[in-house]
C-alpha cells in the first residue's frame, strides 16, 4: 500500500520513533493488531475528555434523552 502524505519537515519525537518503529513493514496480522489498539487508545481518551465535560458542565442522561427527542433548536 503506497501512500503519500504532505507533512512536511516538522515531525515531533514520538511521531520520529513511531517511524522508526515502523520502518521495517510488519505483518498485515500485526499491523491490524497495532491499529486497533491505537485506536481503543484513542476511544478510551475522548472518553474521558468527555466524562470531565459532563461532570464540569453537570450534563446527565436525562439532558440526552430530553435532546434526542426535542428539536436541535430546544435549549436544555
Amino acid at each position: 500500500m503506497a501512500v503519500n502524505l504532505d507533512i512536511g519537515t516538522h515531525l515531533n519525537e514520538q511521531q520520529v520513533l513511531m517511524l522508526r518503529l515502523l520502518k521495517t513493514p510488519l505483518p498485515d496480522k500485526d499491523f491490524q493488531e497495532m491499529r486497533k489498539l491505537a485506536v481503543k487508545l484513542l476511544s478510551k481518551k475522548l472518553d474521558d475528555v468527555i466524562d470531565a465535560w459532563e461532570e464540569k458542565t453537570d450534563v446527565r442522561f436525562k439532558d440526552y434523552e430530553k435532546l434526542s427527542k426535542g428539536h436541535f433548536r430546544s435549549k436544555l
